[in-house]
C-alpha cells in the first residue's frame, strides 16, 4: 500500500471513530431525555388520575372536565390503576391486579416509584386523601419514542457512511498534495547516475522531512561526487604523469641495449634510469597522498580547533626539525580564543604546504605569518621574500603536477600548492596569492570562524 493511501485510510480511521463516538453520545442522550419526558407523562397520568377519581368531589365541573379531557388522551397501550389499602384495584372497572403487591408495597413505602418493564415504563405514586390512602401505578409502551429513535438511528448510519466516505476521499486528495514534493524528489532521484553526479534535488524553504530529505540526499551526492572526482583524478594523472618517466626508462633501456657499451656507458644509463625511477617514486607517492587526503576529508567530521595552537605547534616543529625561522603576527583585534571548524591535520598538511613552498622559492629565509580577523573570517597571510610569482602564473601554480622549482635549479613535484587548495576549498575556505612590490609573494589562506 502507498504511503498516500496508507495516510488516508489512518486518517479516516480516526476521524471516523471521533464522530461514531459523538454520534452514539447523542444517539444515547436523546434516548434518555425521551424517557425521562415519558416518565414525566406517565407521573401527570397518574396525578390525572388522582384528581380524576380522589378528589373529582372537590373541584368544579369545569375543572373536572378539563382533566377527563388530558386524561383521556391516552398513551399507546396505557394501563392504569388505583389500589386501596388493601392492594386491591378500586374505582376503576377493569379489576385486573396487573401489578403485584411486592410492586405496590414498594411504592407505598418509598412515595415514588420509576422503572422499565420491558418496552413498558412504569410510574408510581403513594397519594394520601380524605377517603384513604391509595397507590396509582400507570405504565405504557413509548412506541412514539422508539419510532423517533429508529429514525435517528438510521440518520446517523447514513451520515456516517456519507461523511466516512467524504473524510477518505478529501484525506487522499490532501496525503496526495502532502507527498507531492515526495512524488518530484523521487523523479528527480531517477536521473542521478555515475554519469550526472553533478546532479542536485531541489530543494525549498520548508523545514518539513522531505526538505530534509532532499537536504540529506544532496550531501550524499555531494560526497559521491568528491569520490568520484578521486577516482578519475587519480587515474588521469596516474596515467599522464607516470607516462613520461616509464617511457624515459623504456628508450634509455632500449638504446642502452642496442648496442655493445662500455662500463662507464652502462653506469650512465642506469644513473639515468635510477633518476627516473626516483621521480615517478616522488610522483606516487604524492598521489597517493591525495589520495588519502581526499578520502580523510571525505570522511572526517570537522571540529573546533585554536588557529593560534595550530600555528604555534606548526612554528615549532619548523624551527626545530629544520632550524627555519617562522615569524607569527596577531593583530589587535583577534579574538583570545581564535576558533574555527577544521580537521586540525589536514589543515597542517596545507599550511606546511605552503609554508614549504615560501621557505623553497625564498632560499630559507624568514616567513612572517599575519593573523587578521573580520566579522566572519580569519585570514592567514604567509608571506616569502623570495623573488615572486610570474606575471599570469597565479592560477597555474595551484594545478597539479605544475611546478617552477625546476628553472631555479629546485627539486619539486608541483603537488604541495594542489593539495593546500584542496584541503582548503574542501574546508570550505578561499586561498589567494599575491606579488609584492618589494618582491615576494602573499598566500592568503581565508577560514570562516565559528
Amino acid at each position: 500500500m502507498k504511503i498516500k493511501d496508507r495516510i488516508a485510510l489512518y486518517f479516516t480511521l480516526i476521524s471516523t471513530s471521533m464522530l461514531f463516538a459523538v454520534l452514539c453520545t447523542v444517539y444515547f442522550t436523546f434516548m434518555k431525555f425521551l424517557e425521562a419526558d415519558f416518565f414525566e407523562r406517565l407521573t401527570d397520568r397518574t396525578m390525572v388520575t388522582a384528581k380524576l377519581y380522589l378528589e373529582a368531589d372537590e373541584i368544579s365541573r369545569d375543572a373536572l372536565n378539563t382533566v377527563r379531557h388530558k386524561y383521556l388522551q391516552k398513551l399507546n397501550s396505557e394501563v392504569i390503576r388505583v389500589y386501596d389499602k388493601k392492594n386491591r384495584a378500586t374505582f376503576i372497572g377493569d379489576t385486573a391486579q396487573y401489578w403485584t403487591p411486592a410492586t405496590i408495597d414498594a411504592v407505598r413505602k418509598k412515595g415514588r416509584l420509576k422503572y422499565t418493564d420491558g418496552q413498558r415504563q412504569v410510574v408510581g405514586i403513594y397519594y394520601k386523601d380524605n377517603q384513604g390512602d391509595f397507590v396509582i401505578l400507570a405504565s405504557a409502551d413509548d412506541q412514539g419514542s422508539h419510532n423517533r429513535l429508529d429514525k435517528l438511528l438510521k440518520i446517523m448510519i447514513f451520515v456516517f457512511i456519507l461523511i466516512s466516505l467524504i473524510v477518505l476521499l478529501l484525506s487522499r486528495l490532501i496525503a496526495q498534495k502532502m507527498l507531492k514534493p515526495l512524488q518530484k524528489f523521487m523523479l528527480e532521484v531517477k536521473q542521478t547516475s555515475a554519469q550526472n553526479m553533478e546532479f542536485r534535488v531541489e530543494e525549498n524553504n520548508n523545514k518539513d522531512e522531505i526538505n530534509l530529505i532532499a537536504q540529506s540526499f544532496n550531501h550524499l551526492m555531494e560526497e559521491l561526487e568528491q569520490a568520484f572526482i578521486l577516482q578519475k583524478t587519480f587515474v588521469a594523472n596516474a596515467s599522464h604523469e607516470l607516462r613520461t618517466p616509464v617511457t624515459r626508462i623504456m628508450m634509455t633501456a632500449e638504446l642502452a641495449l642496442s648496442k655493445e657499451r662500455d662500463q662507464t656507458a652502462y653506469q650512465k644509463v642506469i644513473a639515468s634510469m635510477l633518476e627516473d625511477a626516483e621521480k615517478m617514486e616522488h610522483i606516487i607517492t604524492g598521489l597517493v597522498a591525495l589520495a588519502k587526503m581526499d578520502l580523510n576529508l571525505i570522511n572526517s567530521q570537522l571540529v573546533p580547533i585554536r588557529l593560534d595552537h595550530l600555528l604555534s605547534k606548526i612554528q615549532t616543529e619548523w624551527k626545530s626539525q629544520k632550524n627555519l625561522d617562522l615569524k607569527i603576527t596577531y593583530q589587535n583585534s583577534i579574538n583570545p580564543k581564535p576558533e574555527i571548524l577544521a580537521n586540525a591535520i589536514l589543515l597542517q598538511i596545507a599550511l606546511d604546504n605552503i609554508i614549504s613552498n615560501a621557505f623553497k622559492f625564498s632560499d630559507n629565509q624568514q616567513v612572517n605569518i599575519t593573523i587578521e580577523a573580520t566579522k566572519n573570517d580569519f585570514l592567514i597571510h604567509i608571506t616569502d621574500n623570495g623573488n615572486g610569482i610570474s606575471v599570469g602564473e597565479e592560477e597555474n601554480i595551484f594545478k597539479p603536477f605544475y611546478t617552477q622549482a625546476n628553472d631555479f635549479g629546485l627539486q619539486g613535484e608541483g603537488m604541495g600548492l594542489y593539495m593546500a587548495q584542496k584541503i582548503i576549498d574542501l574546508l570550505k575556505g578561499e586561498i589567494t596569492v599575491n606579488n609584492l612590490e618589494q618582491g615576494g609573494c602573499t598566500f592568503t589562506v581565508i577560514l570562516t570562524k565559528i
